[in-house]
């Protein structure tokens, strides 16, 4: 098990004071005004009638219960290795509704692997990009896609820990009511390395 509370972890993405935290059980409104570039979409929220794509809709129970931490920031907004690690994947999932750009990265804490998924980045993300290249804390290693790129998304990161090694270049970001104890334990809250940002 990891001890999260021995480490310092750096920040994925610098926030200013002032941001959002956004409340999505009632789905996404388009409509309403943003009093901030940069907010913050919870982990094991529920949002129903937020996810329309069919990605969302392949099974007889939709998946609404969001299993990362989303950070609205504007586009092209640099994106930090919270801990030393390396590459693990980088892919294009180029689906709608999917994470577009995605970037996992690996990394080991007593003695443990734990592997952090980047969704939603830009093309450019993936430049000098190899598996098992090697990273120090805070360094940039993405940044923020725009829509065209990051799977028709406003512009955000998903963040998102997972205990399990991926197989492919992607984690279930969103699901189902009845998939949610099994996936609270592969894919632990993201705060554990964010830090308390709600």
């Amino acid at each position: 098990m990891i001890e999260f509370s021995r480490y310092q972890f750096h920040p994925v993405i610098q926030l200013p004071a002032g941001y959002e935290v956004f409340d999505f059980t009632a789905g996404y409104d388009p409509s309403r005004q943003l009093t901030s570039a940069f907010g913050i979409g919870r982990y094991d929220e529920d949002r129903r009638g937020m996810y329309n794509a069919d990605l969302f809709h392949g099974t007889a129970e939709a998946r609404t219960i969001h299993m990362g931490i989303d950070i609205g920031a504007p586009v092209g907004t640099a994106v930090h290795s919270f801990f030393e690690g390396e590459i693990f994947m980088f892919a294009y999932n180029e689906a709608h509704g999917d994470y577009g750009y995605t970037l996992i990265t690996k990394h080991e804490l007593n003695g443990t692997l734990l592997f952090a998924l980047h969704g939603h980045l830009s093309r450019s993300s993936g430049e000098g990009k190899s598996r098992g290249k090697g990273f120090k804390a805070g360094e940039k290693i993405a940044s923020i896609g725009d829509r065209h790129e990051n799977g028709g998304w406003n512009p955000h990161l998903h963040f998102q820990l997972s205990l399990q090694e991926p197989s492919v270049c992607d984690m279930p970001g969103v699901v189902s009511p009845s998939q949610r104890a099994e996936a609270l334990q592969v894919y632990p809250d993201p705060r554990l390395v964010l830090g308390p940002l709600y």
